[in-house]
């Protein structure tokens, strides 16, 4: 049986501090939906209503764009251990851009990683666990280092290039917001 809370308590702040990965489910009125694994220690609860994560360089900005377009976001983390859980967060996200007040504000609270584009905000509207039964257990073997390798091999300049060629507009055509 599924549970909502209009915040994040305590208890549920210490159990997404523990997970490995979670997932962020967006979209627009129209176009695709986008729904993508993160992880590297970047998701941070900043307090009960605010929550945000360290969005680094990717192959896309769709994110980003949903957004700027519509500000609607899920973000779902699962426990994989012996004690099962689903936990979304659903809410409307901003974006704090490298350089930005915002960003300057925020930028303590997460580790520094090469190749971050922005932190996403997201102001939380509804909490919601259910129970995760059908959700395999697992153990996480390591982190993989291949996107910070990828960052530190481009340098900063380097990634604000590959930035202006693939994250400046979507795969449905819209603005991400990148260069506002």
């Amino acid at each position: 049986m599924a549970d909502f809370f209009d915040h994040i308590l305590d208890k549920h702040a210490d159990f997404i501090a523990q997970q490995p990965m979670f997932f962020t489910a967006t979209a627009c009125s129209e176009g695709r939906i986008n729904l993508s694994p993160k992880g590297m220690d970047s998701f941070r609860v900043l307090n009960a209503n605010l929550v945000g994560y360290l969005d680094v360089t990717g192959s896309g900005n769709e994110t980003s764009t949903h957004l700027k377009h519509d500000g609607r976001i899920t973000i779902m983390f699962n426990s994989f251990t012996r004690n099962p859980l689903i936990y979304r967060i659903y809410g409307r996200g901003r974006v704090a851009r490298v350089g930005s007040a915002e960003y300057q504000t925020y930028a303590s609270e997460f580790p520094e990683i090469p190749g971050v584009r922005q932190i996403i905000l997201i102001e939380v509207e509804s909490v919601q666990t259910s129970c995760g039964y059908g959700v395999p257990e697992m153990e996480v073997k390591a982190e993989r280092p291949t996107m910070v390798r990828w960052a530190e091999s481009k340098g900063e300049e380097g990634v604000l290039a590959y930035q202006q060629e693939k994250n400046v507009v979507s795969i449905d055509g819209l603005d991400t917001g990148l260069n506002d």
